[in-house]
């Protein structure tokens, strides 16, 4: 199988030997673990309910690029995978709202987070737009 091509085509390109060397799985790792700090302040009664949630789903976004990565030599499991992705990014901007109107999360920590996971799905979107780039057969 050929190399796969870094995901932002306004930088200059990289190879990447493990979805660890990805951009977008950098930053969505930076989501999970800011969560997770986050989170931690969350009132115990919302173990069971909010903070496994909103950890899950912070989580579930790397996990899917990872999988994707690995399915990258069928194009169409890749774009499932950055789907899903995608999908546990938007629930993780939902979890992460209800947070904020629970007064879990403040404001200013509730933006900067939406930044990131704005930058991650807008990353994803450019990989799903082209996959190609990311999945080249070898011949």
């Amino acid at each position: 199988m050929g190399g796969c091509d870094q995901d932002d085509s306004h930088m200059m390109s990289e190879k990447i030997s493990s979805f660890k060397d990805l951009r977008v799985y950098k930053l969505a790792f930076e989501i999970q673990q800011e969560i997770f700090e986050t989170s931690k302040r969350f009132p115990t009664e919302e173990r069971y309910a909010l903070t496994d949630q909103i950890r899950r789903a912070s989580r579930s976004i790397g996990a899917n690029l990872a999988e994707a990565w690995q399915k990258r030599r069928y194009v169409a499991h890749f774009v499932s995978k950055l789907t899903d992705a995608d999908g546990e990014k938007a629930e993780t901007q939902h979890w992460l709202d209800t947070a904020t109107a629970c007064d879990y999360v403040s404001e200013t920590e509730q933006t900067a987070l939406l930044e990131k996971c704005t930058r991650v799905g807008q990353m994803l979107g450019t990989m799903m737009a082209k996959p190609e780039k990311f999945c080249k057969q070898s011949s």
